[in-house]
């Protein structure tokens, strides 16, 4: 009889080992078992800012004239810009930039034999930051007006911003986490397990890019200035418990 009390026991150690074991397991798979998905929110809207900025030059032999024909197309200018209806709080006149400019000189042999002086370039920038998009973009467009009168001007593309970016992020964010928590429920669902709190939640990337526009998408972030329409996307990458 003692022959077959010793086996009986170690089997039973055994199968009861196994089930703690087996139970263990399965507690543990089941705390740590998790969902990963990725949530995307996008929307168009439109600028509500424009910028434009331009910049003129004289060049002379003499400083002093060089300035004044400056601050004369300065004059000019502010006056063409407000009879288009822009306002002292809308344009900013940057300093004046000095450059002293040489023209190498050669010998018969093509090799340089020195500099000479061929005058002072004055330069200066004027920039626009209105509201009144509509009215901004067609100075831009018409800025031969002043290159008629007599100044140097050349003429940037406008950029392009919006003031509630803070707010439009926000309400993207929202919604890019109510749509990787719809993927999450879906994907719980369909395996019939429950989803469970947030274990953990990372923000993608915001993106600003033109409307229908082939742009590609930056691994740090597009910011798109010069397109009026754009579309703005996130995304927000959670981790979900499963009950």
């Amino acid at each position: 009889m003692k022959s077959y009390v010793a086996p009986l026991i170690i089997a039973l150690s055994v199968i009861t080992g196994v089930f703690i074991l087996g139970n263990a397991y399965k507690y543990k798979f089941k705390t740590t078992e998790t969902i990963s998905v990725t949530g995307l929110a996008e929307t168009n809207f439109t600028s509500d800012q424009i910028v434009w900025t331009g910049n003129y030059s004289r060049k002379t032999m003499d400083l002093k004239s060089a300035y004044a024909q400056l601050k004369t197309d300065e004059g000019k200018i502010r006056s063409y810009l407000k009879g288009k209806g822009v306002t002292d709080a809308e344009m900013v006149f940057s300093a004046i930039s000095i450059d002293k400019e040489f023209e190498s000189r050669y010998d018969d042999n093509g090799r340089v034999t020195g500099s000479e002086f061929t005058g002072y370039n004055l330069k200066q920038n004027v920039t626009v930051d209105s509201k009144d998009i509509e009215k901004v973009e067609k100075i831009s467009r018409e800025v031969t007006e002043l290159i008629e009168s007599g100044i140097e001007f050349n003429s940037s593309s406008p950029s392009y911003y919006y003031t509630k970016l803070s707010e439009l992020k926000i309400d993207l964010l929202a919604k890019a986490s109510a749509d990787a928590k719809q993927r999450a429920e879906t994907i719980a669902k369909n395996s019939g397990s429950g989803l469970g709190s947030i274990k953990k939640a990372n923000m993608g990337v915001f993106q600003i890019t033109g409307q229908n526009s082939d742009e590609d998408y930056s691994y740090g972030g597009a910011f798109n200035t010069s397109s009026k329409n754009k579309t703005a996307s996130i995304t927000i990458k959670i981790e979900y418990a499963v009950d």
